[in-house]
């Protein structure tokens, strides 16, 4: 369990965002990684803070 945090948080990125999303440049990819991270990080309600 030495990794569990990245193993979380890469779980998450995969089904909520690669397995949704088909990218044809890398620059869609790009930018809808920053966005998905935006939203991570500032609206989605972390299981640590309750």
């Amino acid at each position: 369990m030495q990794y569990g945090y990245v193993e979380s948080f890469n779980g998450r990125m995969r089904d909520e965002l690669l397995n949704e999303s088909l990218f044809f440049v890398i620059g869609h990819a790009r930018g809808a990684i920053a966005a998905w991270l935006t939203d991570y990080n500032t609206e989605q309600p972390h299981s640590s803070l309750g």
